[in-house]
């Protein structure tokens, strides 16, 4: 099975995450929608079909013929022959009922990790002592393209058809042939832009298309058609028909337009062979493409059952089928990580960190193995730290430090008690004797229940469930801090948590409570 992979261009900077959480409302843009970031990157299309400000209103009459007309119009594309019995017929859409939406292709959309950024973020976890939400993290290499990858595979007997060794791929061979130049030029061909004599003749009036202010030339002029034709193909195929993207075309008397497409149309591109031993150069676009055609599409165009996608070019794929499939994925990835929680949690125990449940069975990963203390074989000063966790879980070292110590002791005495404490919950927590969670909070670890007891629970919970119920011990991983880093609350951010990996199935209520601890 062969995935197709990206690499940033050198000197790109990679997007790495940085796990100093700080609150969510901080970093979220409330203004903008939620897939706001799937949105092409490329003008608006007014309605009109033109901008405010470019022409002048028309005349009140002019304005209610051609409404006249609009209307007209519309009711002859809609008339329906009637049937002798008097009912309509149902090979004709009934008036204004809007056509059927195209069907999506036999896609399973799968997310993961991108490899060097969970890199990055499985060494920040190592260098310390806290436990993070496994669900946190999943949303977060979901926030940019950049951090994760796309999986597609075919549902049915059907191949995916691939470009090359580049990400684009597509279920239509035709649609994927016809992109394939313009996506694979610069691969094959050197654009050169060299520049004429100046156009001679007088031209009164130039072509412009409305919305994007492209001019064409005249319409006396030989380029234009082949402009004409070239624009529409590029940016306007599959918005409208080739008709309703003439009457975008207006003819504007403005000289100083007249002498900027005098100035265009002096740069003339030539294509040149890159991979072939005597180089050969092409006069225009459509000989470039015609030898492309012929020359290399017949051996980069190929079949396969699997392909993986980077997450920025899953956002501009060719195949809009594909492509809009996708983005309804992410949307529900978002709100239920599912997928990606999986293949995160299936890599943190490959990379020696421990997966654990907690209050909710929400699940988390953390460097440290965790185990209970036997409170029997402990000190003074440990039991007390125990028992206050116990009775108030979730606290924070500076609120464990007001219980513990009394608002009457001396300033000095104080400030030795606060060590002492600080110096035992260090040992604890690098132990696994008590979690701390990445937002500073504390709480000890659940007690394990003893063999014959959790083997009876077992039996009694689904098998899907009972499966997940073991943890495998790794090695334990941890870089110790100092006493006085140790004291002071490392982050503000709310523990997320969601679902768990392949091996630990997720339950609704499960889900339904990582996302109520999250907007808490």
């Amino acid at each position: 099975m062969q995935y197709m992979r990206s690499v940033p261009p050198a000197g790109e900077p990679l997007d790495l995450i940085d796990l100093k959480f700080v609150p969510a409302w901080v970093k979220e843009d409330w203004s903008a929608p939620r897939n706001a970031e799937w949105e092409e990157e490329q003008e608006p299309w007014p309605r009109g079909g033109e901008r405010r400000g470019d022409h002048p209103p028309p005349h009140p009459r002019r304005e209610q013929r051609n409404r006249d007309r609009r209307d007209r119009r519309s009711r002859e594309e809609h008339r329906m022959p009637d049937r002798r019995d008097g009912k309509r017929s149902r090979d004709f859409p009934a008036r204004g009922e809007a056509p059927a939406p195209p069907l999506s292709p036999p896609l399973d959309v799968y997310f993961i990790p991108q490899a060097a950024a969970f890199e990055n973020v499985a060494a920040q976890i190592k260098s310390g002592t806290v436990a993070y939400s496994v669900y946190a993290l999943a949303r977060l290499f979901l926030q940019k393209p950049e951090r994760y990858h796309v999986r597609v595979k075919t549902k049915d007997a059907r191949s995916l058809f691939r470009l090359g060794e580049s990400n684009a791929v597509s279920t239509n061979r035709i649609a994927l042939e016809d992109s394939a130049f313009r996506l694979m030029r610069e691969k094959f061909y050197e654009t050169k832009v060299t520049l004429n004599d100046p156009i001679k003749g007088d031209f009164s009036s130039v072509a412009r298309e409305r919305t994007t202010g492209a001019l064409l030339g005249p319409t006396n002029h030989h380029s234009y058609q082949p402009k004409l034709r070239r624009l529409y193909e590029q940016h306007f195929s599959r918005r409208m028909s080739f008709l309703d993207f003439q009457r975008q075309i207006e003819n504007v008397g403005d000289p100083a337009l007249v002498e900027q497409w005098k100035e265009e149309a002096r740069k003339v591109t030539t294509f040149v062979t890159r991979q072939e031993e005597t180089a050969q150069t092409f006069n225009t676009e459509a000989e470039a493409e015609r030898h492309f055609r012929e020359k290399y599409l017949p051996a980069l165009i190929t079949e396969t059952p699997k392909a993986e996608i980077d997450g920025v070019t899953s956002r501009r794929l060719p195949d809009r089928g594909i492509a809009r499939l996708i983005e309804n994925a992410w949307s529900a990835e978002v709100r239920s990580p599912s997928t990606m929680m999986q293949e995160l949690a299936g890599r943190f125990r490959g990379s020696g960190l421990q997966i654990f449940r907690h209050r909710k069975g929400i699940l988390f990963v953390s460097p440290i193995r965790l185990k209970p203390i036997d409170e029997s074989v402990v000190s003074d000063s440990v039991r007390q730290i125990l028992e206050t966790l116990k009775a108030s879980p979730r606290i924070n070292r500076k609120e464990l430090a007001e219980k513990l110590i009394a608002p009457e002791t001396e300033s000095a005495e104080a400030e030795k008690t606060k060590l002492f404490l600080a110096s035992d919950l260090h040992w604890m927590i690098r132990e696994g004797h008590v979690i701390e969670f990445n937002d500073g909070s504390l709480d000890l670890p659940r007690a394990k229940l003893p063999k014959k007891e959790a083997s009876e629970g077992a039996q009694n919970l689904p098998p899907e469930t009972a499966a997940g119920t073991t943890e495998t011990p790794t090695t334990e991983r941890a870089i110790e801090p100092n006493v006085k880093e140790s004291t002071a609350v490392l982050a503000e951010q709310p523990v997320l948590a969601d679902e768990a990996p392949s091996s630990i199935p997720v339950t609704p209520s499960e889900v339904e409570a990582a996302r109520s601890e999250t907007t808490s």
